[in-house]
Order: structure tokens, then sequence, then C-alpha cells
């Protein structure tokens, strides 16, 4: 679905509020980082922005559930509910005969907890998995491909989002234009998982390691076009689960 103009201006303050939230913690974090004697710099660096690209999705998604479709936000829940991932029987029968056994007779206590970033229900269903990042790049489109299996597994659900500050996949990930081509070391690992993984990218240009944009020289303003084209993507996913309200 497209935003119509007016419900372009209904939103204008919240999305001038998301860049402004943006602006000032992006701007203040090096000076936080260099004045923090606990943490190790990069961490918090890392820390800081995952984070903010969390809150600003989960933000998003609230004016494309409440804002534009016009839906209770009773029925909406955003959390990082963890979930028991289960010990296949597939692994179990390859094992050899000892491993085999023990595994079989302990199934129960194998499992793993598993969540992603940011989880959208809608009637207690997931219905949006969401992964946050500052940036990625292919070494670690692989977990996320992996943690897109897992979700898909245990909530059978057929799409997984990755919401990036920054790209550092090639291609065009860090375009924003109307049809992404992606870049050919994405696609190839794409191509071997049965989930489709929507990449979101917040900010124009190729993540540059020498150019940081929590550095004042380099900094990256957040543009409000794109912030609307994130939330007409949520809205468009969650717009078959919208309820018509009588006029």
């Amino acid at each position: 679905m497209k935003l119509t103009p007016q419900q372009k201006t209904e939103i204008r303050d919240k999305i001038k509020d998301i860049i402004s939230d943006y602006t000032n913690l992006v701007k203040g974090i090096d000076n936080e980082a260099h004045h923090n004697e606990d943490r190790a710099y990069g961490g918090i660096i890392r820390a800081k922005k995952g984070k903010l690209v969390e809150e600003m999705t989960a933000r998003m998604v609230q004016i494309a559930w409440i804002d534009v479709l016009k839906q209770d936000k009773n029925r909406l829940q955003i959390n990082k509910r963890k979930v028991p991932i289960n010990i296949t029987d597939r692994y179990i029968n390859r094992q050899e005969p000892r491993i085999r056994n023990y595994l079989s007779a302990n199934k129960a206590t194998h499992r793993y907890m598993f969540g992603t970033d940011v989880q959208v229900f809608i009637d207690e269903k997931l219905v949006l998995p969401i992964e946050c990042k500052a940036y990625t790049e292919n070494a670690m489109l692989k977990r996320i491909l992996f943690d897109a299996v897992l979700t898909k597994e245990a909530y059978n659900v057929s799409k997984y989002y990755l919401v990036q500050l920054e790209s550092q996949l090639g291609g065009d990930y860090s375009e924003q234009k109307e049809l992404t081509y992606g870049s050919p070391a994405s696609h190839a690992l794409m191509s071997h998982v049965d989930v489709d993984l929507v990449i979101i990218t917040l900010l124009n240009g190729e993540r540059d390691i020498n150019r940081p944009i929590h550095k004042e020289e380099f900094f990256k303003e957040l543009e409000p076009i794109i912030l609307e084209n994130t939330i007409e993507k949520f809205a468009t996913a969650l717009e078959a689960y919208r309820e018509q309200r009588e006029e």
C-alpha cells in the first residue's frame, strides 16, 4: 500500500521525533563512549546503534498499525519473547548408536531458547520477525539467514525482515529506490534458505569503516522519505490483519 498525502501529514510529527532522536543519539555516542571507563569504546558504539535501530523499528511498526491502518493498539504486541527450538529426529538418527540412544533418552532437555530483536505479534500470532543491525555484511547475513530458518520452524512464517542503518552487503542495498537488485553474494546466500528476507536500509550510501557516522564529519542525515517508505512496507505486511471499522 502507498501512504496517502493525508496519512503522510498525520504521521509527519512522529517521523520528525524519530529523526530527532536518531540525530541526538548518534551525534552523542562518540562523546559518551570516550568518557565511559567501564566498557570498550567499540562495544558501546555497536550497542547504542543496535538499540537505536530496534527502538526506531518498533516505533515505525506502531505508526503503521495504529496511525496508518487505524487498528486497535491492544491487538499489537512487540517483544523479544523466546521460544524453544527442539532437537530434530533427523539429527538424532544420524548419530552413532550410543550418542543416538543418549539423545533419544534426553530429548526433552535438548532445546535452544530462541528469539529475534523485534517480534511483532497481532492477536498473539507472530507476523513480523525483524532483525535490527547498525550495519550488515555478508558474513553476518549467513547467521541472520539461519535465524530466519529457525523462526520459520518455530512460527511458520515465510518472511523475515532485516532493518539496518547502513549496508555493507554490496550491490544497491544502500540506495533508496523503488526496485532493489541486491548484491551477487547476498543473493547466493539467500538462495539456500526457503525464507524471503526483506532488507530495509535506513541511510543512503554504503558503510565505510573509515567514515563512521557517529563522527561529526561523517554524520548521515536520516531522511523523512526513507521512514515513510519503511512505514509503508510495514503497513503493507500488516494490512492482512486489519479489521474494518464502522464509520
